[in-house]
């Protein structure tokens, strides 16, 4: 037997959403991040503000508006239930195309340029803790809700960082036939990569519960940031090759190319 779903007459939006909570109908709004739908209802699938992206309109076309969850930022929705205009610089990122859209704590998603720290590698796989998710893949200066990305590098960069935090972020796997495109079968991954090197991936999988995968196989990807054994960052002199500038010693790594 059936138990058919109880349907609240909403009639003004949430200020605030807690998961499950019955937003909108599908008819007013579009699910945007952090809703799903039930039974024709936008729902919260996360807490937080509730924020409506306003689309442009044409004259032959009426769009509809989108309704998210933010994980963290404001919310653009008034006491009397209404959209209300608000601060951009507080909750709203510019696109390359110059239209405002909110700031999401974004999620790993395939295609996703993501910078992670090397925490183990192996014969056939690297592992990874991924410190930051681009939000546009097409412009690297801008990023989902790390604003001071120097300053999570840097850290991620420091030995003394490196076990403390790693077991609370997204984990991922390099396979080894993922690190390039060419000469895939003479690949050594202790050539490659070592641990605590920072490296700008691709997502090409979201994997199982534990691990997503990412891909190095591009010019543009790679080691970004590295210490030699001497514990001095380096910089990198070819796409296989970083060099120590206080020693002089130079270690193979699979190189991103610079920006």
């Amino acid at each position: 037997m059936m138990i058919p779903t109880i349907v609240q007459d909403i009639k003004y939006l949430a200020i605030l959403a807690v998961p499950g909570q019955q937003l909108a109908m599908t008819s007013t709004y579009l699910p945007g991040t952090g809703t799903h739908v039930q039974n024709g209802i936008i729902c919260a699938s996360i807490p937080g503000p509730v924020f409506v992206e306003q689309l442009s309109q044409t004259k032959s076309k009426v769009t509809k508006s989108i309704l998210s969850v933010l994980r963290s930022g404001i919310g653009n929705i008034g006491p009397d239930g209404t959209v209300q205009k608000v601060s951009a610089h507080t909750t709203t990122t510019t696109t390359a195309t110059g239209t405002k859209r909110p700031k999401y704590n974004t999620l790993p998603a395939v295609d996703s340029i993501v910078l992670a720290r090397v925490t183990r590698v192996q014969k056939r796989q690297v592992t990874l803790s991924i410190l930051v998710v681009l939000d546009d893949i097409t412009a690297a200066t801008q990023v989902s809700d790390n604003d001071n990305i120097a300053a999570i590098l840097t850290s991620a960069a420091n030995p003394e960082n490196q076990s403390t935090s790693d077991e609370l972020r997204f984990q991922a796997l390099i396979r080894k036939e993922d690190v390039r495109a060419v000469e895939k079968d003479r690949v050594v991954l202790e050539e490659m990569f070592r641990v605590g090197d920072i490296v700008r991936g691709s997502v090409i999988s979201l994997g199982d519960q534990s691990f997503y995968y990412l891909t190095t196989a591009r010019n543009d990807l790679g080691v970004v940031m590295a210490r030699s054994e001497a514990g001095n960052m380096m910089f990198p002199v070819s796409w296989k090759e970083m060099k120590d500038p206080v020693t002089g010693q130079a270690e193979s790594r699979k190189v991103a190319r610079p920006f």
